[in-house]
């Protein structure tokens, strides 16, 4: 079974460049697959972002979710060299993994 993508404000970071996962669209998205955030939690988070024609290629990325008592809010740390767009992920038979959208 796939992760499922929850989306997540890249811009919004905490003093350690940890995605802090508290925007309305990161809840959303948890609730709809219902997920419950937990330490060490693996997912794949995404974000709005164009390509060079300026048309939708999200960006991409795996984070570790962790509590943050400080800020009292879940965040998820991310390898920001690792961020890919979606149109990058392709899968074995050569189609852009699992979006409909980007497939020619």
């Amino acid at each position: 079974m796939d992760t499922p993508k929850i989306y997540a404000d890249f811009q919004n970071l905490d003093d350690l460049n940890r995605l802090r996962l508290t925007s309305v669209g990161t809840l959303q998205d948890l609730e709809r697959h219902g997920i419950e955030l937990q330490e060490g939690l693996v997912l794949t988070l995404y974000t709005d972002d164009a390509d060079d024609k300026h048309q939708p290629d999200e960006l991409r990325a795996e984070g570790i979710v962790h509590y943050d008592e400080d800020e009292q809010c879940w965040v998820a740390t991310i390898d920001w060299t690792a961020i890919r767009h979606a149109s990058d992920e392709i899968s074995l038979d050569g189609d852009p993994s699992g979006d409909p959208a980007l497939v020619q």
